[in-house]
Formats: structure tokens, C-alpha cells, sequence
């Protein structure tokens, strides 16, 4: 299918040089970086659910005591790390 696209100077410029090093077409580089992209997951897909931890009325409140910083950098790492096995 044709269709027409509008990119930077610059970045047309290096396409161009690209294409002719690797012998082939901006064209066919193009259909390949869009291919590229469309296969890749999206970001945030099976990430974990970022929680906020607020503070007042209404609010969520860490199970952390925030006034002891090594017991917060132990329970994170044993947090992130026992998934890992």
C-alpha cells in the first residue's frame, strides 16, 4: 500500500545513507522498523500494579515503617529478589 509519511531532514537524511549501506530501499527500512515496533509488547503490559502511597484522610497507607530506612531497603529487596527464584 502506498502511502506518504513526513519525517525530519536530518532523520531522512540518515535513512537515505542506511538503505544505500545496506543495499536496499528507505521504503523497505521503514516496513521493517514499523514491523519491528508492531511486534514489541506495549510498555506497562504484566507490569505490577504501581500503588501510590498517600497520606491523610482517604488515603492508602504503607505497611512500612517509613522511619526506619534499612528495614525499607530490606523488605524491598527481599520483595524484588524471592520472585526471582
Amino acid at each position: 500500500m502506498r502511502t506518504t509519511i513526513t519525517l525530519d531532514d536530518r532523520l531522512l537524511s540518515q535513512l537515505k545513507k542506511r538503505a544505500s549501506e545496506s543495499g536496499t530501499s528507505v521504503s523497505r527500512l521503514i516496513d521493517q522498523a514499523i514491523r519491528l515496533f508492531m511486534r514489541t509488547p506495549r510498555a506497562g503490559r504484566g507490569q505490577p500494579r504501581f500503588e501510590l502511597v498517600t497520606f491523610g484522610a482517604g488515603g492508602h497507607f504503607s505497611r512500612q515503617n517509613i522511619d526506619k530506612t534499612p528495614a525499607l531497603f530490606e523488605a524491598d529487596d527481599v520483595d524484588r529478589f524471592a520472585r526471582r527464584q
